[in-house]
């Protein structure tokens, strides 16, 4: 059975979904790399505009394979280039959306904060548990949780190990939407349909401003934002959806 399906449930959606069902997920080596090369394909494809990142209902991600990482040393870190699963997915310029069900620990929690919007069922769970077996978050655990929630949530989370529900998590800051267990995909789903249905070069810039800002000082931030904006005045696709609202129909965007 793969490891990792790559699904096109509607037109220019994407859905990546992890398939390892015993283990609840877990991210091994051999996934790791399914992953980036999906996503490095993905963010190739011009026939996709959304990528919707998911699990099951049991887990999304329980976090990284414990007995393949056990006896690592080092030296076994430095040469297996685990790095490359996270560069794909940030690098990928195309937005995200990852549709968590149970279990979202560790390497999993990291995955999903890699993610644009995350949409959350119910009974999900997020976790940063490295510290109960010795070790620390290394894919981002650190530093995208602190960014989403704030230094005090994030070293609680990380340091005590304990992890969050969706409703806790979600009034923290690190949702963007908490739904029905049984509505997640759906929702994620039609919410990529609806993004996929935008201009894509403005959706392109939006993601780009929004994440270069973040580590940006306001003027800088508004300094993109408004080169971005005026940049979209020369594409049909601006031309196209301000026409198509005087003339009240519905515009057709072809990311021109």
């Amino acid at each position: 059975m793969p490891e990792l399906l790559i699904e096109r449930p509607a037109d220019a959606v994407a859905l990546v979904r992890l398939n390892r069902p015993e283990q609840l997920n877990a991210l091994n080596n051999a996934l790791r790399g399914q992953i980036a090369d999906a996503f490095e394909d993905l963010a190739r494809d011009e026939g996709v505009r959304v990528i919707v990142v998911t699990g099951n209902e049991k887990a999304f991600a329980a976090g990284a394979d414990l007995k393949e990482m056990a006896g690592l040393r080092t030296v076994d870190h430095l040469l297996s280039q685990r790095g490359r699963l996270w560069r794909a997915i940030a690098a990928c310029p195309k937005p995200i959306i990852a549709a968590v069900n149970g279990y979202a620990f560790g390497g999993g929690c990291e995955l999903a904060l890699n993610a644009d919007i995350i949409i959350a069922g119910e009974s999900a769970q997020f976790g940063q548990p490295e510290i109960r077996v010795g070790i620390m978050p290394g894919a981002g655990g650190t530093q995208r949780l602190t960014r989403a929630v704030g230094k005090y949530r994030a070293m609680k989370m990380v340091l005590t190990g304990k992890p969050v529900n969706a409703r806790e998590a979600l009034e923290m800051g690190m949702l963007s939407e908490v739904v029905a267990d049984d509505e997640v995909l759906d929702t994620a789903l039609k919410m990529a349909d609806t993004i996929a249905r935008m201009p894509p070069l403005a959706v392109k810039e939006i993601k780009e401003v929004l994440n270069a800002g973040l580590d940006a000082s306001l003027e800088t931030g508004l300094l993109l934002e408004r080169k971005s904006f005026q940049l979209l005045f020369d594409t049909e696709d601006q031309k196209e959806g301000m026409r198509a609202f005087a003339e009240k129909r519905r515009p057709v965007y072809q990311g021109k």
